[in-house]
């Protein structure tokens, strides 16, 4: 499916492209809906009914808030239904196997499962309309009265499928006026190469390296073996997903639209809190704008904002997945936020900096464990093997060869995962940059004709 899809990619982008800049500034977000719809429905031909019918209601529950006559009471009313039924066709549709599978477990029920596929990208679509109706009601902005450009926000192909969620208030204006010069057609680009040379040849590397680990019996695995693992799943995570970001952010600029960005080299933080301020930032603001905000924030006293951060986290966890796993995880980070709020951050200042990032790394690694296993009995047995519990020695010839083997690819992630985007050397040198954004592209399209091995691992979520 992933292959697929970025085989139709390259295939219907430049028309796209082309139709988009021979037409009048009227048509262009009709071209750029249209082809949105193109683009979904070439992976998900069925479900395109469900994102419409999501657009138009909350294009409605818009115009409804923006009433003048309605009262502060009306109008409270509209939004707590608009977030009802969004919150309702997501959780029909992500969490109602596992809420039947958890009651048949618990009552010795048989209730059949509906067993429907997740629609690609309903969580981060959901999302980006559920901020539209509270940003009205808010009256932080106004509602968008064309029918054609709030459907162009919901659909946006760029980032439908995986992201960024993309506030409202960042965009209305440029859905209504924008430019592409060719400097900012340049930076698309190069911004485009980047992400699809992290996904291709990187995160599609070593998540061979995982796959290989993790399929494996965790009893049988060596505790070299099993932290290599975590590392490359660690690395796969963050270059597929920033890949695929970094992918919307350069195809947004190509169309005239600045996204935000959605992750800042999280894997050189020096705490949990910084990390959750440079991993997924689109997802972390969202929940802090929409919830943890509303909550109270930190405007209460300590013991109401540990409150909310649980609440968040926990909110985070089951944002991801309808697993267990995912709820662990959440809960996992929101413990340690907590104590890192009440009294860990102040400890981590009086520690050297390479302490604080190891600390941070550590626990990050521990969190991508709760994260990767949705068996809890697998999880637990891949702990073991971490902590040498599982009876294997520390390295063995596998971890020896698999180390081996993929030690210059793990040196090409560090230096890939702690460096920014583009070389000061290359931005001077426009040729050699030029060079070396197309050697890029064509390894990536090499790499993506000949693979077997192409998962996008968000687009689940």
């Amino acid at each position: 499916m992933v292959f697929s899809s970025l085989l139709f990619l390259f295939l219907f982008l430049p028309a796209v492209l082309a139709i988009y800049y021979c037409s009048p500034r009227r048509s262009k977000n009709l071209i750029l809906f249209a082809a949105s719809l193109v683009f979904y429905a070439w992976g998900e031909p069925v479900y395109i009914v469900i994102m419409l019918l999501s657009t138009f209601t909350d294009y409605c529950f818009g115009l409804l808030l923006d009433r003048p006559k309605f009262s502060d009471h009306k109008r409270k009313w509209i939004v707590v239904f608009s977030i009802i039924v969004n919150l309702s066709l997501l959780s029909y549709f992500k969490y109602a196997d596992f809420l039947i599978d958890n009651i048949n477990t618990l009552l010795g029920t048989n209730i059949p499962l509906t067993e429907l596929p997740l629609p690609i990208g309903i969580s981060f679509y959901t999302f980006q309309s559920m901020s539209y109706i509270i940003d009205v009601y808010r009256r932080t902005t106004p509602a968008q009265r064309n029918w054609l450009d709030f459907g162009t926000y919901v659909a946006l192909f760029p980032q439908l499928v995986a992201g960024p969620i993309v506030q409202y208030s960042t965009i209305a204006e440029q859905l209504r006026n924008r430019t592409v010069n060719r400097e900012m057609f340049a930076e698309g680009v190069r911004r485009f190469t980047i992400g699809l040379a992290k996904k291709v040849l990187l995160a599609n590397n070593i998540g061979l390296l995982w796959n290989t680990i993790s399929s494996s019996n965790p009893d049988t695995l060596s505790v070299l073996t099993a932290w290599l693992g975590i590392i490359a799943f660690a690395f796969q995570i963050y270059f597929d997903f920033s890949g695929y970001s970094d992918m919307a952010i350069g195809l947004g600029l190509m169309f005239g639209f600045r996204f935000n960005e959605n992750f800042n080299r999280p894997y050189i933080a020096q705490s949990i809190t910084d990390f959750w301020r440079r991993w997924h930032i689109s997802l972390s603001s969202w929940f802090r704008d929409y919830v943890y905000i509303p909550l109270g924030g930190n405007r209460r006293g300590l013991g109401i904002q540990l409150r909310n951060i649980l609440i968040v986290w926990i909110l985070t966890g089951i944002w991801h997945g309808a697993s267990w796993n995912f709820l662990l995880w959440g809960l996992y980070f929101g413990i340690i936020l907590i104590f890192e709020k009440w009294l860990g951050l102040k400890l981590l200042q009086r520690m050297p900096k390479w302490l604080r990032h190891s600390y941070a790394l550590l626990l990050i690694l521990i969190g991508w464990v709760l994260f990767a296993f949705d068996e809890l009995l697998m999880m637990g047995s891949y702990f073991n093997a971490l902590a040498g519990l599982n009876g294997h020695s520390l390295w063995d010839s596998e971890s020896l060869y698999l180390l081996y083997t993929n030690a210059i690819l793990l040196v090409v992630l560090v230096i890939a995962s702690v460096s920014d985007r583009t070389s000061p050397r290359l931005e001077s040198r426009p040729y050699l940059q030029l060079t070396w954004h197309a050697v890029l592209f064509l390894l990536s399209i090499a790499y993506l004709v000949d693979a077997t091995f192409n998962p996008f691992l968000y687009f689940r979520f």
